[in-house]
């Protein structure tokens, strides 16, 4: 996007988490009405957000950057689906493209992505490299009211983006539209992602999520790292996790980086006219 003419956005999504990607010189200096107009289901397409993939350094490499809008506007630093959804737009520009192991830059530093597939395949299988899980915002002073369901542990998780990790009993037993962003104000006006967490067993969590910048959400790759991560620590879980999702099931694999593992599906091509 630059200059005037037909710009195209590939459109996939990891588990219901769905992303529009395009491949442009720079990111556009409108980026985040961009995001709002394209992602709105009414009057754009309909996306959780609006990806952009640009030279990381042009003309030197072909190493790309990794530029995520969320659907309302705002900027998010890292995204695991959107990743892996990144990864699969990769592929599919590739001629005769099979497979992918590529390393890409974002605003929390490098991700590895790695696709099994071709470029042709509806559905591919991707890893993403998440990096470490470090210490989240300070929420010290919020007060966890989750409207009826009793709040477990609570912990915070830094994965290159802020998330909060709250144990619950049930997650699809919390008002979570209305709990969420209450919850989330407490970090304004950064804002953070807001996880219900169930544990189920050793090797499995169940998962709902308020996404900063998207709200309601199917699925959340960084948030599952986040929860993994979360109760791992706690010693409810073992290393190999499954997080149970609205839109499907991922798995993490805890340790230094995050290991998540993403079913990326091609949703469709959508021409737009830039300019």
């Amino acid at each position: 996007m630059g200059e005037t003419g037909p710009v195209n956005l590939i459109q996939c999504h990891g588990f219901g988490n769905q992303f529009l990607i395009a491949f442009t010189d720079e990111v556009p200096v409108d980026g985040p009405e961009r995001a709002r107009s394209l992602c709105d289901p009414v009057r754009g397409i309909g996306a959780d957000g609006l990806v952009f993939g640009t030279p990381t350094n042009p003309g030197r490499s072909t190493r790309l950057t990794f530029t995520l809008f969320n659907s309302d506007g705002s900027r998010a630093e890292v995204s695991g689906n959107g990743l892996a959804c990144f990864g699969h737009a990769i592929l599919r520009t590739m001629p005769q493209g099979e497979d992918l192991d590529v390393v890409v830059d974002t605003a929390a530093g490098p991700r590895r992505i790695q696709i099994a597939g071709s470029a042709t395949d509806g559905e591919v299988s991707a890893t993403v490299e998440m990096g470490a899980a470090t210490d989240g915002p300070d929420f010290s002073g919020l007060a966890v009211e989750l409207g009826g369901p009793q709040a477990g542990r609570v912990a915070s998780v830094d994965m290159g983006n802020p998330h909060l990790v709250i144990e619950v009993a049930d997650p699809a037993l919390v008002d979570l539209a209305t709990v969420g962003p209450e919850l989330e104000s407490h970090f304004h006006p950064v804002g953070c992602n807001v996880h219900m967490v169930s544990v189920i067993d050793r090797s499995t969590l169940r998962l709902r999520t308020w996404e900063r910048g998207a709200g309601l959400t199917e699925a959340c790759g960084s948030g599952a790292c986040a929860a993994a991560a979360t109760a791992h620590a706690w010693g409810a879980v073992d290393d190999t996790v499954r997080a149970q999702m609205s839109g499907g099931e991922t798995t993490v694999v805890v340790g230094d980086p995050m290991v998540l593992s993403v079913t990326s599906t091609f949703v469709g091509d959508n021409e737009v006219v830039d300019g």
